[in-house]
Order: C-alpha cells, then sequence, then structure tokens
C-alpha cells in the first residue's frame, strides 16, 4: 500500500527540477510514491528526470496547465495521503513525517505549518529570502481573503481532496487558493505544525499574477463569485461571510477600474447586491469622495489626483 504520493507538475522546469525532487527523495518515508506530469515541456526536463530519477513515474502530456497535471496525477496516484509539490519548490527535510504524525495523530484532513522565500537571482542561484509564519484562525474566512500559502506547504488526506473534486481549472491563476478554500467550504478540519515545512521560490522573472493583473483580478472576481453562490446554497451568507465577500468584490473593483471597466462593473454591481449604496470602508478618503459624488466618479478622482501628484513630484525632482 502507498502511504504518501507527491505529485509534481512540471513544464520547463530544467534548472530545478533535480533539486525539487531531491528535496522529496530525502523524505525518508516508507511506501512513498513520486509522480511527475510533464506538462509538455520543451527544455531537459524529461531527460533529466528518467537519467537520474528512473524511480520516479513520468506522465507525458500536452500543455494543459498545472491544475489539469496535478488532476492527473491524482488520478493514478495510489497514496492515502498527497502532498502536491510544484517542480521549483522544495520540501523541507523531514516535512512530510511531522505532517503525517499531525494527521494521523489528531485525525485533521490538511497539514500546514510556516514556510520560507527562495529569491533567484537572474544567474538562478538563489538565497533564503522571508520566513511567513501564520495561522489559520477560521478556514473558510482566512482562505478566502488573505491566508495563503504554496502547495509544498500543505499535506492532504486523500480522502478531502476527493471530496473536493480536485483542482480548479477554471481559475488558472488562483487555483491553488481555491483549491484549499475548497478544502474549507467541504468541512475540512486543518492542523498546524509549526517551523518551516517548505521553501517556495521567488524568481527574478514576474509570477503569472503580476505577469497577468488582469487575468488575475478576473480570477477573483470569479472565485468570489462562486464562493458567494456555494454559501447562499449551504450555510447562507451571514454577517461574517458578508464582510470577507465585501472586502474581495471591493479589492478587485479598485485594481479593475482603471484597466478593465467590466470586470470593475461587476464587482461593484455584486458589492451593492450584497450592501446597496456600497462605498469602500477602510480607505477613508475613497470612502468620503463616494458619499458626495458616488463610487464612480471617486475613483475617477483619485486616479486624476494621482497622476497630479506623480507630474508634481516628477518635476520637483528634476531641478
Amino acid at each position: 500500500m502507498i502511504l504518501i504520493s507527491v505529485i509534481i507538475p512540471c513544464f520547463n522546469a530544467a534548472p530545478w527540477i533535480e533539486e525539487t525532487l531531491k528535496s522529496a527523495q530525502i523524505q525518508g518515508v516508507p511506501d512513498m510514491e513520486i509522480i511527475v506530469v510533464d506538462d509538455g515541456s520543451v527544455d531537459n526536463s524529461i531527460k533529466i528526470i528518467q537519467e537520474k530519477f528512473p524511480f520516479v513515474r513520468l506522465i507525458n502530456i500536452k500543455n494543459q496547465g498545472a491544475s489539469k497535471a496535478r488532476n492527473l496525477g491524482t488520478e493514478v496516484s495510489k497514496g492515502e495521503f498527497i502532498q502536491y509539490l510544484d517542480a521549483d519548490d522544495l520540501l523541507m527535510p523531514g516535512k512530510l513525517k511531522i505532517q503525517l504524525e499531525a494527521l494521523n495523530n489528531s485525525g485533521a484532513d490538511v497539514a500546514y505549518g510556516d514556510w520560507q522565500k527562495l529569491v533567484r537571482g537572474t544567474d538562478e542561484n538563489y538565497k533564503r529570502g522571508e520566513e511567513v509564519k501564520r495561522k489559520i484562525q477560521n478556514p473558510e474566512i482566512d482562505l478566502f481573503t488573505d491566508f495563503w500559502c504554496p502547495p509544498a506547504v500543505y499535506l492532504f488526506r486523500r480522502s478531502i481532496i476527493e471530496r473536493v473534486g480536485g483542482w480548479n481549472v477554471g481559475l488558472p491563476i488562483i487555483q491553488d487558493a481555491r483549491l484549499v478554500l475548497d478544502c474549507a467550504l467541504q468541512g475540512a478540519k486543518f492542523v498546524y505544525c509549526p517551523g518551516i515545512m517548505a521553501y517556495y521560490t521567488v524568481h527574478h522573472k514576474e509570477s503569472l499574477s503580476t505577469k497577468d493583473f488582469v487575468g488575475f483580478i478576473r480570477d477573483c472576481l470569479r472565485n468570489a463569485q462562486e464562493v458567494e453562490e456555494w454559501w447562499s446554497k449551504h450555510q447562507g451568507i451571514d454577517r461574517q461571510r458578508r464582510r470577507a465577500l465585501l472586502k474581495v468584490y471591493g479589492y478587485v473593483a479598485r485594481e479593475s477600474f482603471k484597466e478593465d471597466k467590466p470586470t470593475f462593473e461587476s464587482a461593484y454591481k455584486a458589492a451593492s447586491n450584497l450592501l446597496p449604496f456600497y462605498v469602500p470602508e477602510k480607505l477613508k478618503v475613497l470612502n468620503l469622495l463616494s458619499r458626495v459624488y458616488g463610487y464612480r466618479k471617486a475613483e475617477a478622482i483619485v486616479i486624476w489626483y494621482r497622476k497630479i501628484r506623480d507630474i508634481f513630484k516628477r518635476s520637483v525632482t528634476s531641478f
């Protein structure tokens, strides 16, 4: 019987896949399988895996995105517990043993812990960056709003992944956040394991969320709409859930106003349906302007002000 399945989606990861696989290999967990789903790589990723890690189960598919690769890996895996690991991230030595013990002792569905950033430079060398240490207080609210960990930090029971139905392929940019949120929506119990569990690589190149910021914001909107629908059908939208939804819709509205008006209108409408005459709460200036001129005009005034301020700063520094 396989105890833990480590599932790694891989796309053009030749510079770091060896190090990632070694971090999984040295975990020392008996009855563990490592599955790499290569998502149409055109570099030397496959060659490296075949030559240096012959024990790895390698599956080759045409490029379809990380979520589909992870779902396929999950389908063919046999482990009672599942570790998702991106091809450029690293597991801390002993991570799987620590979290496996925590899950067995607590009966929880998902284990998580602390993590650290690895910042890679243009030469692909890296230095250790920020350590992130946070605990989940209210899973469905925290994971919906502002709590995030890379997939490597978590260890899942297979049963909760099956209950969720796998990775949401309709959210290509924030799919990792949504998987854990779906676990929470399905009533998963979480257990915290103190200490660094994994290293998350930050490349000198832009991340997907910053490279395609408009796509990221649209994902945030779609995610909020789906979560609102879920809450409406199942637990109902109480005061805390409404505040969480307004927080996300407000963020989407502010970030999309200038570059993506259809997304702004959808987010503003969704917020107004939850709270008629919606205006941002925490941004005092925007709140005041919204009450006087209306939210749309207030956003335009703020953008105009920022442009004038930036022009003034540039003119001052030029002297």
